[in-house]
């Protein structure tokens, strides 16, 4: 699907759907992932640290797969997938560290009829064990890493998003929907969707871009901010600049 396709004018401008990211904006499950990794390369000869774990932050698990086998880890990329998971979802079943007013932003968006999803890279058993923690079904569905061919920073898994809601509102496009990143992937995912782009820099600092929104944390903030973030995003004729 054409993002273009999605951004056609439609007016007036509502924000209707919020697509969150999971690890590092919902969850601060990023140090897990990074112990995994630095436990998994060593394991096998290797040397990783901090550094080059922060420059895997968001991507498709596939690619940091790839990345790690080239750092010496004598596993197939399905392999090293199933790993490095396994590890993590185990360590988020001892403890769920929550992203600083994440849930409470979540909570308000559904409460005030905002269609949450959540478009992550993560592959779908582990993304299900951070949703059954909520503490109600605030994510109407999930767009997880082992469904698109492309993951971030591909634009696939936020176009899916979108083309998913549209089967229920052929009203809604990109412009109706704001996006929750934290990661350079992430946000270049989304803004290449064409969804308006709120960036909340975690583990990796993110360049300035006046294209976007950045937050310093989503502590405090409210439905009033999302809304008005995406009010910014459009031009005078009701289109997703």
């Amino acid at each position: 699907m054409q993002a273009d396709a999605l951004a056609s004018v439609d007016a007036p401008t509502a924000l209707k759907a919020a697509l969150w990211d999971m690890d590092g904006t919902l969850v601060d499950s990023e140090p897990y992932w990074i112990a995994a990794e630095i436990e998994l390369v060593t394991l096998h000869g290797g040397q990783w640290d901090i550094e080059k774990a922060h420059a895997m932050v968001g991507n498709a698990l596939e690619t940091s797969a790839a990345i790690l086998q080239d750092a010496g880890v004598a596993l197939g990329i399905r392999e090293i997938v199933d790993h490095l998971t396994g590890k993590v979802t185990a360590a988020i079943r001892q403890e769920i560290p929550w992203r600083p007013g994440a849930q409470e932003l979540l909570a308000e968006l559904h409460g005030r009829g905002v269609r949450c999803v959540l478009v992550t890279m993560s592959e779908a058993p582990m993304a299900q064990v951070v949703v059954d923690a909520l503490d109600a079904p605030y994510f109407e569905f999930m767009v997880t890493g082992d469904q698109v061919k492309n993951g971030k920073p591909h634009p696939e898994p936020y176009l899916t998003a979108v083309e998913l809601l549209r089967a229920t509102d052929s009203s809604l496009k990109v412009h109706h929907c704001v996006a929750l990143e934290d990661s350079v992937p992430g946000v270049a995912s989304a803004m290449a969707a064409k969804v308006p782009t709120i960036a909340i820099p975690h583990v990796v600092a993110l360049d300035p871009d006046h294209r976007r929104t950045t937050w310093e944390t989503l502590a405090g903030k409210t439905y009033d901010d999302v809304a008005a973030v995406l009010l910014r995003n459009q031009t005078p004729a009701g289109v997703n600049a």
